[in-house]
């Protein structure tokens, strides 16, 4: 190949680069109308799946867009590929991954918590948490009306432990409160 063929070959490639660059964001600005059904469709048609449940509307737009550039511009290499898989291989054998089992309560099962000088009990009924008399439907709810903040219930309630990790300095049952 001559000196010449190489640039014009590069060129070439540029132009094409531009011209896909161009059809995604107009691609892009179109989306950007278009109510999430619509998104939703247009997911079914590039990814040939229905969409994850309650995926947002950005994130429709950007797995979207996603699937374009990569249909534009070709995705991922192997290597890239099987180090992405080794990655996530090796942290769900570290057990960093897991997540915690779920709480299961049975009704009539009371849960006692101080918080700030004041005792709080809750009670479990099959339909719900009560607590002073009143019904919610979890105990992060109850969490959140007790400190005013968003808290985990059942971790407020002592049922699960902070993950501790090398930056934490808290020890079990040594939590706020």
């Amino acid at each position: 190949m001559t000196a010449f063929a190489a640039i014009a070959s590069k060129r070439g490639a540029l132009a094409d680069m531009d011209k896909a660059a161009i059809d995604i964001a107009k691609a892009l600005a179109r989306f950007l109308e278009l109510t999430i059904f619509e998104l939703r469709g247009e997911w079914r048609r590039l990814h040939r799946m229905p969409p994850p449940m309650r995926l947002s509307r950005d994130l429709l737009v950007r797995g979207i867009t996603y699937k374009l550039q990569e249909r534009g511009y070709g995705g991922l290499s192997t290597a890239t590929a099987r180090k992405l898989e080794q990655a996530g291989a090796n942290s769900l054998s570290r057990g960093s991954a897991t997540p915690a089992p779920p709480i299961s309560l049975r009704p009539g099962t009371r849960l006692v918590r101080e918080w700030r000088g004041v005792t709080h009990m809750v009670l479990i009924h099959a339909d719900g948490i009560e607590w002073r008399g009143q019904r919610y439907r979890s105990l992060s709810v109850v969490a959140r009306k007790i400190t005013g903040a968003r808290w985990s219930g059942p971790r407020f309630f002592g049922l699960r432990q902070r993950p501790l990790d090398s930056t934490s300095t808290a020890r079990p049952g040594h939590g706020q409160g």
